[in-house]
C-alpha cells in the first residue's frame, strides 16, 4: 500500500505559477493537486491526453475550447485530449481540484 501526503510534496515549478503538486504518476495515469488562490488561474493550454478535473473545494470557472462554465465542489469535468482548456478562480475563496490525466502523457503540455 502506498499512502501519499499532499502536504509533504513540494510545489512544482510550472508556467502557471500556482500551487501544483504531482501526487502520483505511472504509465496509466497521472494525478495532480492544484490550489488556486483568489484571482489565480491556469494559463490556457493543451494536453496530449484526456483530462478529468475533480473539484475538492470552492468554486471556479472551467473553459474547454470556447465553452465556459462555473463549477463547484464534488463535480467532475471531462476535457478531451488536444482541446485548449484552463481553470480559474474568480472568487474570494480557495479553489482546489484534482487533475487526472489518462494515460500519463509522453509529450509535453503546450501553453498557449
Amino acid at each position: 500500500m502506498q499512502i501519499i501526503n499532499k502536504n509533504k510534496i513540494k510545489t512544482a515549478k510550472t508556467p502557471h505559477k500556482v500551487d501544483v503538486r504531482k501526487l502520483l504518476s505511472y504509465k496509466d495515469a497521472t494525478i495532480v493537486h492544484i490550489k488556486l488562490e483568489p484571482v489565480e488561474g491556469l494559463r490556457m493550454h493543451i494536453t496530449p491526453v484526456d483530462v478529468c478535473f475533480y473539484i475538492l473545494e470552492g468554486e471556479g470557472i472551467v473553459q474547454i475550447g470556447k465553452e465556459k462554465k462555473s463549477v463547484q465542489k464534488d463535480q467532475l469535468i471531462f476535457s478531451p485530449a488536444k482541446i485548449p482548456h484552463r481553470l480559474s478562480n474568480e472568487s474570494d475563496a480557495i479553489f482546489r481540484f484534482l487533475v487526472i490525466k489518462t494515460p500519463t502523457p509522453t509529450e509535453e503540455t503546450k501553453i498557449l
